[in-house]
């Protein structure tokens, strides 16, 4: 089998230039002082390597050429495309589509990522993710090697949901701000009357689990109780809720929150009036429940045409910022009200 060609880089264009990779990458950026000082024959000496040898097939030659294929890639970290509206992922892959017709720009969704370890990979020996100018990344959790991957190679991508920094560069992301929304709805059950709170839920691992457990710490207090993944049985939790005189519990999972309310009512225990629960959010899955919980809700379609609206102003160099998060609307429902004692 023939070996696939090695990949220019920015040396490769220097030494044909003739001149220093320092230069290659200033002209390449664009920006800067230093970048302005760069005689035009020099300028016009680098890009002319670049057509000619095809350099322009990377994003960020691409993007200084405004050689752009206007196609928009769309990967997924696990199985999120629906089968119907009322799917999780549904109002995210909405608001991209809305957003990319409005642009003009097609999607391409990667599907042909192998799973290893149980996950999807997006750098395979057949991944092909330039064939996109460039990629909205969706699923709970990215592995944390290839966003820092995607970073050092300057693969224009964004994210959708909050990310850590990558090797301490940040990550482009547009999310939900999850904490302001915890804490706001912990905020309106102390409003009420309620003293005692409690946390169930990961808390870990994602970002958006540990910004749900930063925004109930920062509203109920450090010394607030949470029951994670030690403690699954929800009879086993309602114990511990009632041992600890908690009135309002705050749970990350809707699924969860279902289950906690029925053993609760097993216990002989009325929702809400001896204990109120609150989502932390909209169903992931969904639940049936005679219940309309109190929480609040994702705007997962403003996230989706967001991701899309940055993606596009990065690859055209118009944005300073890229990590937005965005406002979550609190939901009445009925499962909050004012505490018994």
């Amino acid at each position: 089998m023939s070996r696939a060609p090695r990949r220019l880089t920015q040396r490769d264009i220097a030494r044909r230039a003739g001149v220093s990779q320092t230069t290659v990458s200033l002209v390449l950026n664009n920006r800067g002082d230093a970048a302005a000082r760069i005689a035009p024959a020099t300028r016009d000496r680098v890009l002319r390597v670049i057509r000619e040898t095809g350099y322009a097939a990377d994003p960020l030659a691409r993007r200084m050429l405004m050689q752009l294929n206007q196609i928009l890639g769309v990967f997924t970290y696990e199985p999120v495309f629906p089968s119907t509206s009322a799917d999780f992922y549904f109002p995210f892959l909405r608001g991209i589509e809305e957003s990319a017709e409005n642009y003009g720009w097609d999607l391409l969704m990667f599907t042909s990522a192998p799973v290893t370890g149980g996950r999807r990979r997006i750098f395979h020996e057949n991944n092909r993710l330039r064939v996109a100018d460039g990629c909205v990344l969706l699923g709970r959790e990215i592995p944390s090697g290839e966003l820092s991957r995607l970073v050092a190679e300057d693969y224009p991508f964004v994210c959708v949901g909050r990310r850590d920094d990558a090797d301490g560069r940040p990550v482009p992301y547009v999310g939900a701000d999850y904490v302001e929304a915890t804490a706001r709805l912990v905020e309106r059950a102390r409003g009420l009357g309620h003293r005692r709170f409690a946390f169930v839920g990961l808390g870990t691992g994602a970002e958006s689990s540990a910004d749900r457990l930063s925004g109930f710490r920062r509203a109920a207090g450090a010394e607030a109780p949470s029951f994670m993944a030690e403690t699954p049985d929800p009879d086993e939790r309602v114990a511990r809720l009632v041992e600890a005189r908690v009135t309002a519990v705050f749970v990350e999972v809707e699924a969860e929150a279902v289950a906690l309310a029925a053993a609760a009512v097993a216990r002989g225990l009325s929702v809400p009036r001896d204990l109120s629960v609150m989502t932390l959010g909209d169903a992931t899955t969904p639940v049936d429940s005679p219940l309309d919980f109190t929480g609040f809700h994702i705007p997962r379609s403003r996230i989706g045409r967001q991701a899309v609206e940055l993606l596009v102003d990065v690859l055209h160099g118009r944005t300073a910022t890229t990590q937005r998060l965005l406002g979550c609307e609190q939901r009445q429902g009925q499962t909050l009200v004012a505490p018994v004692n």
